[in-house]
């Protein structure tokens, strides 16, 4: 592939700023001076071999990244990355998620939320000239889409005709190239440890993003498979998955200065983006979304008590929005106090006069800003409409019925014309989050929800909303909240889909049983089915409007930062990444120098007895008596908690192991500090920092808090 090759020619000379970028494996040759300059020990060329050390080790578990860490499938991963497993096995009379769990044998080993895989990437193969083959330049928009679309699905299910494995068509660049992922799939994930959360979310959302830090975010899941090796449903019957590679543990972990890297799966990065993407970004998009996720946050805390049956349920929704509440807020801020607007402006403004001095590059990219800023002001002109209706899905009975009405059309069609997430290849995880619905569901929360969403979605000029919808809910005689929520009470009261019976059976029913059923959330999602497919179909027009702009303006930007000689690596898509750089402290701000390890003594420093500072008493107990056992770094006088690396992170590589100059396992990577959180956006060295669990600290919780001596002498110690 011609293109692939020229890329790979520029990535070999443009790793300038030494820990910036998030490489994939292919790339590693190409930057391995500046691996080695860092302190990488290994042949850098090692790394691109995904099923050998330590590739073979690194798995995705679908938003979150692990890594197998025993011959008997452990798998260690972040305590917020499994906390919806742990708070799916918990109740009122059994907080799994206050007290811990600990598994003590195979047997004890609990059921992870139904739906959870683990995926171990073994193959990524170019196909962006059998993706672009199909395309033509007369294309419209929704013919560009579905070709691509097609393509993609067609290169899926060959791959997939072993049903072993999942696979996927990637793009890059925005659409740029094209890769297939082919990834084992593992189906039985069981639950093995985590700590309290007054360990594994000490300080929760307070410190979230902040340093200094002191949270055990670790947990464990264990992988199995059926009896002759090959993955398989849950069964009583299953044995615990032996993986070609795992990752031996360095309880030495890590000094001031020394190398460390991060092989995992990070979601989404925004570097490339326009100006006018950039600035509807952080004045618009961020502000209301964060208003919407701190609403919808209030609603839970005032409409159920702590450690009750119905706060459980919605913990794992909590963190979930908290988090990024707090994530766009720091944004917000950032980008107000910082110049990345400009300094994107003055890209774009360099990039214009680069392609208009030469008349071949004008030719060939003269347009390409100018279409794609076109189309991305009409993809705006309905982000208000798009954005509520996405917040009325944290609805589960409207998001259930639209799915199951969904589910019954798509059925009609050949497998391969079906929309994603209702083809074959999805029933089982389809049918698992059908299960999953009641522990993560109230109705009298679902209908408080709903009825906020409402009223921000009656502010949306008439033009903007859902004739169907209102018509439904009479809100096209007027708004009547007292009417709409009697409405809304009868639905909740009449509705069969709080069942789980109820909601297996309708996935075999045909799309005349719904139209004909009794069901009131049913109903309405018959009776707006054509409104929002139409909303959808537009969207699938601009995006492949889109998908013929954006190419071109990221080829042009790619040859432009060539000719500049400044580090081109692909926005984070979730897919298999390397990022690399030191332990390493920061100043923060004029006069602070922040230090790159936290200590024990730190944690009784921040303790109140009250969450989230509400360390267990026998911790306490222990950092009181300075028994430290064998996990005490001498430098520090105490065992570390915590420690910052320049790592280049983002959501996703959440679990990711932090691998010493051997790739030694010797932490996990769990949040990035505050003044990098614009990083998805803007990278800036000397404040971007990631912070990491020291194994010392995981090892000492385990060990002399929790009793999990059973999972350390499974492990393989090395110092």
């Amino acid at each position: 592939m011609k293109k692939f090759v020229s890329l790979c020619l520029v990535l070999a000379s443009t790793a300038s700023i030494a820990d910036e970028g998030m490489w994939q494996p292919h790339q590693l040759p190409n930057i391995s001076s500046k691996l080695v300059d860092a302190g990488l020990k290994l042949n850098p060329s090692s790394l691109t071999d995904l099923t050998g050390f330590p590739m073979g080790a690194i798995v995705s578990l679908g938003g979150c990244t692990a890594s197998f860490v025993s011959d008997k499938g452990l798998v260690a991963t972040n305590h917020h990355c499994v906390y919806g497993s742990v708070q799916y096995n918990s109740t009122e009379d059994n907080n799994l998620l206050k007290n811990g769990f600990l598994a003590k044998s195979f047997q004890e080993e609990l059921p992870a939320t139904p739906g959870s895989r683990i995926y171990v990437t073994e193959k990524i193969t170019p196909v962006t000239d059998i993706i672009q083959a199909a395309l033509t330049s007369e294309m419209s928009g929704s013919e560009r889409f579905n070709s691509i679309d097609l393509s993609s699905k067609s290169l899926v299910a060959e791959c997939e005709s072993d049903e072993k494995y999942r696979c996927s068509v990637v793009n890059f660049h925005g659409g740029l190239e094209y890769y297939l992922f082919k990834q084992l799939t593992i189906r039985d994930v069981r639950l093995v440890h985590a700590p309290a959360s007054s360990v594994g979310k000490y300080g929760g959302d307070i410190d979230n993003w902040m340093w200094p830090r002191h949270t055990g975010d670790y947990g464990f899941y264990r992988a199995y498979v059926g009896k002759d090796g090959q993955p398989a449903d849950y069964s009583v019957d299953n044995v615990p998955y032996e993986p070609k590679h795992h990752l031996k543990v360095n309880k030495s972990s890590v000094d001031e200065n020394d190398y460390i890297m991060v092989l995992g799966y990070p979601g989404r990065t925004n570097r490339y983006r326009t100006a006018q993407e950039v600035e509807n970004q952080f004045t618009w998009t961020y502000p209301i979304a964060k208003a919407y996720r701190e609403e919808i946050i209030n609603l839970i805390h005032n409409n159920s008590a702590p450690g009750s049956d119905v706060r459980i349920k919605y913990e794992s929704t909590l963190a979930g929005l908290a988090n990024y509440a707090k994530n766009y807020g720091s944004m917000i801020e950032s980008y107000n106090k910082g110049t990345t607007l400009s300094r994107k402006q003055a890209l774009e403004a360099e990039l214009s006069q680069w392609i208009n001095a030469n008349k071949s590059r004008q030719a060939k990219y003269g347009d390409a800003l100018k279409g794609l800023n076109t189309l991305i002001r009409q993809d705006q002109q309905s982000q208000a409409r798009d954005l509520i209706l996405a917040y009325m899905n944290y609805s589960k009975m409207l998001s259930t019925a639209n799915r199951l009405y969904r589910l019954s059309l798509e059925n009609k069609k050949p497998n391969v014309e079906r929309k994603r997430g209702y083809q074959e290849r999805d029933i089982a995880g389809f049918e698992q989050s059908m299960k999953a619905v009641n522990r993560r569901f109230d109705a009298q929360m679902d209908e408080t929800i709903l009825l906020a969403m409402f009223k921000h979605y009656v502010q949306l000029p008439k033009t903007q909303r859902l004739a169907s919808l209102d018509k439904f809910f009479s809100l096209d005689k007027g708004y009547d909240e007292q009417k709409l929520k009697t409405k809304l009470a009868k639905m909740y009261k009449a509705t069969e889909l709080t069942k789980q019976e109820t909601r297996l059976a309708w996935m075999k029913e045909t799309s005349s049983d719904f139209e004909t059923s009794n069901d009131p959330f049913i109903q309405l999602a018959v009776e707006t089915y054509a409104e929002r497919k139409h909303i959808e179909e537009a969207g699938e027009e601009l995006s492949g409007n889109i998908q013929a702009f954006r190419p071109k303006y990221m080829e042009a930007l790619i040859a432009y930062f060539n000719a500049k000689d400044l580090p081109v690596y692909a926005d984070a898509n979730s897919t298999l990444r390397v990022t690399y750089g030191n332990v390493k402290g920061y100043s923060p701000q004029d006069g602070l120098v922040a230090s790159p390890f936290t200590t024990l003594e730190g944690i009784v420093r921040k303790d109140t007895g009250i969450a989230p500072f509400d360390a267990p008493k026998k911790q306490l107990a222990l950092i009181k008596d300075k028994k430290y056992g064998e996990y005490a770094k001498k430098e520090l006088g105490s065992v570390p908690v915590n420690f910052l690396g320049t790592l280049d992170i983002t959501g996703g590589n959440s679990g990711s192991p932090t691998l010493n100059d051997k790739a030694e396992f010797v932490g996990l990577v769990f949040d990035g500090v505050y003044e990098s959180i614009i990083g998805d956006w803007d990278y800036e060295p000397k404040l971007n920092r990631s912070i990491h669990v020291d194994i010392k600290y995981m090892l000492w919780v385990m060990e002399h808090v929790d009793g999990a001596t059973n999972l350390i002498e499974e492990m393989d110690i090395v110092e």
